[in-house]
């Protein structure tokens, strides 16, 4: 059964797959540690092995989307159950019933998406008049709304934009490199700022955590923050 030891981390031993599809499952000692947003596997209890002794795996916690019980996907491995992280899958097997359907809330529950309630979300078009406040006034200016892949994109008009960079507002838009949190860079668009957040499905109107990016142009998405640092990679961005 996952324990909880000294440092408020859920612990214990599972087997997992650890080439996918291979169907040979090997036994781990795993760490669910919160503050380093990670869950990590070793060969054995750290407390057996050398002092400082590196993890055989890690898996960030922001990017698993759905942790749930894989009995009937994988008959044949008892009290599996899987992990979706991205482009992968990782199956794993608990001691008995218990010991799943422990691990499977645990891990759901660290990696649980907030979904922001309609009376604490601002309007778009309120963060656009806020970031063009200058010298203690309001700017009223006008915008436009775009659907662009099922997401509503809120832009101020062309007109309004160059009447900001002529008086100097343009500026409280931009961000500093240093708020870019590593190991994102700005690229040659200036990318504003990049990170998770939520997004509701247009068709299956459910919640997922997707990795943004957003620039002086547009705002995009990405499963992952590993799928966008591959796509810009093989891209030559």
């Amino acid at each position: 059964m996952p324990y909880v030891d000294r440092q408020n981390r859920i612990c214990g031993f599972l087997d997992i797959e650890e080439h996918e599809n291979s169907g040979k499952f090997l036994r781990r000692y795993f760490i669910l540690d919160t503050s380093q947003n990670s869950l990590l596997w070793y060969m054995d209890n750290p407390q057996n092995l050398p002092a400082g002794s590196p993890s055989v795996g890690c898996l960030k916690l922001t990017y698993i989307s759905k942790v749930s019980d894989a009995t009937k996907l994988r008959p044949k491995a008892e009290f599996c159950f899987v992990i979706n992280a991205g482009m992968r899958k990782y199956y794993l097997q608990a001691n008995d019933q218990q010991d799943l359907v422990e691990w499977v809330n645990v891990l759901n529950k660290a990696t649980k998406i907030t979904v922001p309630k309609p009376s604490d979300q601002l309007c778009p078009a309120d963060n656009v008049n806020n970031q063009l406040e200058y010298s203690g006034s309001k700017k009223q200016i006008s915008y436009k709304t775009e659907i662009v892949g099922g997401v509503p994109i809120i832009t101020p008009t062309q007109q309004d934009i160059s009447e900001s960079a002529n008086t100097g507002d343009r500026s409280n838009l931009k961000r500093t490199q240093s708020q870019l949190t590593p190991p994102y860079r700005l690229s040659d668009g200036g990318i504003i700022k990049a990170g998770y957040c939520v997004k509701q499905g247009a068709v299956m109107k459910t919640w997922k955590r997707r990795f943004f990016i957003l620039d002086e142009n547009t705002i995009g998405y990405f499963k992952s923050d590993m799928v966008w640092i591959q796509s810009t990679f093989y891209h030559g961005n």
